[in-house]
């Protein structure tokens, strides 16, 4: 398992977009028809978890759901920012039951009056840095940031390590990544080059020189891995859940952590955190659903169905998925960002990028 270290608080930023993608009939704008129906929960959530093949955690944990309740899903994705940005705007008339977004996306729902407190069952065996200590939200997915490469391109002694290796001439128009204060796991690209740079300065003067041989901005970043996959690209940024649970259809993907020469690889934890919404038209349905996300047989699919890590410490899971993801990050050096400061300086940071890269 990997190595975890507390370092001094990290000041960055992060976020998340993207376009949405409707599904159980949810039309793309506000309305009162979700509302009218007692049978229902809508959750809004950040992309990761839906197979595109209906194979993901989502699909069979809400199956589950539906078979058990008679609650039907209406599922919403999109972006962590994009999500929240949406549930604020619909504040007046509340569509959401259910938001799920990646740090530190959730302490902003928080911050902007979007989450009511509850602890749904389950909770308790969650680790304190994973929740919220007023029950505002709690991880249902751990996960983890990281990189994806092409194994047949870079194969054997060729894999990338380190962050340095990135600005050669031989990832010119071969490199991208998600747009950080667009994608979540694009801003998690800053979040790491701080840590491992040692501030924002170094940060940036590192992606000024990384920008020439980026190809481009990225809304999303689950998009790249097709690219990587087939050599268009040779590296770009994800997740180890969502690059992992790709890596199945897709055999050229290989997942790894950028390290500052000379030192160790790191990474921080990405999880996807549930809150119930506030003034949610079906608030007893969104509580049952959060209740059977952190159940014990929802949350041993975790990582057999959605290749991720279970938020709960008292699932052990030993499929053959579980033993994978846990190769993949042994080793590797696990800090914990400050993601109140995080979500704080936010525009700060995003502007920041964006004058050191032209973008």
């Amino acid at each position: 398992m990997p190595r975890h270290t507390r370092v001094p608080a990290v000041r960055t930023l992060a976020a998340l977009s993207g376009c949405l993608v409707l599904a159980g009939g949810l039309t793309a704008c506000g309305g009162d028809s979700a509302a009218s129906d007692a049978k229902v929960v809508t959750v809004y959530s950040a992309d990761g978890l839906k197979g595109e093949n209906g194979d993901g955690w989502y699909d069979k944990v809400f199956k589950d759901f539906e078979k058990k309740t008679g609650i039907k899903v209406k599922y919403v994705e999109g972006g962590s920012g994009e999500m929240v940005q949406r549930a604020v705007r619909e504040k007046s008339n509340t569509q959401a039951d259910v938001i799920v977004t990646l740090p530190p996306f959730i302490q902003q729902a928080d911050e902007k009056g979007l989450l009511k407190a509850y602890e749904p069952e389950g909770s308790e065996h969650v680790d304190g840095a994973n929740k919220a200590s007023d029950g505002k939200w709690t991880s249902v997915v751990n996960n983890y940031f990281g990189f994806i490469y092409n194994k047949k391109e870079l194969g054997g002694s060729k894999a990338p390590k380190t962050w340095e290796e990135l600005t050669g001439s031989a990832y010119k128009n071969k490199l991208q990544y998600s747009t950080p204060g667009v994608a979540g796991d694009g801003t998690a690209v800053l979040i790491k080059a701080m840590h491992d740079f040692g501030g924002k300065e170094p940060a940036m003067e590192y992606l000024e020189k990384l920008q020439s041989n980026n190809v481009g901005p990225s809304a999303s970043t689950g998009k790249l891995a097709p690219k990587v996959d087939k050599g268009e690209l040779l590296v770009a940024n994800g997740d180890v859940q969502m690059n992992y649970a790709q890596s199945k259809d897709m055999p050229n993907l290989g997942i790894w952590f950028p390290a500052k020469k000379g030192d160790k690889p790191t990474t921080f934890a990405l999880p996807y955190a549930a809150g119930l919404v506030n003034k949610a038209p079906h608030d007893a349905n969104a509580k049952k659903l959060l209740d059977f996300l952190l159940s014990r047989q929802a949350q041993a699919q975790v990582s057999s169905v959605g290749g991720g890590f279970a938020a709960r410490e008292d699932i052990k899971a030993t499929d053959a998925n579980a033993i994978a993801l846990d190769k993949i990050v042994d080793g590797v050096e696990v800090f914990q960002p400050d993601w109140g400061d995080i979500s704080e300086n936010l525009k700060t940071y995003v502007e920041a990028w964006k004058s050191a890269t032209g973008s």
